[in-house]
């Protein structure tokens, strides 16, 4: 499917349960003029946090552009695991099995039908661009592709693409590249921080220029300490601390690049692709 924006786009996802970061977005994109017909979600609306149903509603009737997550693929087939890729018998694997229980069984099955039905990807349209909106790398819903993943790594997923840049998300840290003449964007997490030592959350934004597209990325403050009440109301302890705190609970799934920047602030970045 292609999907037209003449103005530009706010990409986001990982909401992950998040409802007043997901709210806190929509608030931000109002204020910069961007409505729900030029936002775009790469999936994993409900996961780690207290209010899946409340998010995933949010965003369905706010009709958003949203593709399949590994958490809506699992739960739409009522699966027994989230399938975020995480190896037996580490800390992320042994954590998810509580959030995914939970989210199981606070998701109504209308919802989880609902999420069964989203499409694996979707195309932008933009000036004489097309990019290909992924959750996680082109061929693999649950690849973890981080800041640190090679130029060689990145062309040959792009390659793969058949387009002129991918947008993504599933990692949960925001970043942007030109490789060649493509781009690689992931626009990070709303759901969750970035493991930088911060309660921020991220989103990404495509901008027309007269000399091409702007891409940038942006932290969004919000109630943390709020949805961190939640959860903690439901048990959902260690990811509630990361919340307040901005580290993640495990960093089983990053690289070592990633590991040494536990944290460490990130930045807004922006580039021009011309």
């Amino acid at each position: 499917m292609d999907i037209h924006f003449g103005k530009g786009l706010l990409l986001f996802g990982g909401t992950y349960g998040n409802f007043q970061a997901a709210e806190a977005l929509f608030c931000e994109a109002a204020r910069l003029g961007f409505g729900s017909d030029r936002m775009v979600c790469t999936g994993d609306l409900a996961a780690y946090c207290a209010q899946p149903q409340e998010t995933v509603d949010l965003i369905r009737n706010e009709g958003v552009a949203t593709i399949l997550g590994n958490c809506e693929e699992n739960l739409g087939e009522d699966a027994d695991d989230c399938g975020c890729g995480f190896e037996d018998g580490t800390a992320c694997d042994l954590m998810s099995r509580q959030w995914y229980t939970f989210c199981r069984e606070k998701l109504d099955t209308e919802t989880k039908r609902w999420m069964g039905t989203l499409p694996r990807t979707l195309f932008v349209i933009m000036g004489d661009k097309r990019l290909r909106v992924v959750h996680g790398g082109t061929n693999v819903i649950n690849e973890f592709i981080f800041p640190s993943s090679s130029d060689d790594f990145l062309n040959q997923e792009l390659n793969a693409a058949n387009c002129d840049g991918i947008l993504a998300g599933h990692s949960g840290i925001p970043f942007a590249r030109i490789v060649g003449d493509k781009l690689w964007l992931n626009s990070g997490a709303v759901g969750i921080p970035a493991n930088d030592g911060t309660n921020r959350v991220w989103y990404a934004m495509i901008e027309p220029t007269d000399s091409g597209l702007k891409i940038s990325t942006h932290a969004l403050t919000y109630d943390h300490e709020t949805a961190a009440g939640e959860m903690c109301r439901e048990g959902l302890t260690a990811y509630a601390e990361a919340l307040e705190s901005g580290h993640w609970p495990s960093t089983d799934v990053l690289p070592e690049k990633e590991t040494t920047r536990t944290g460490q602030r990130l930045e807004p970045l922006s580039l021009n692709w011309t």
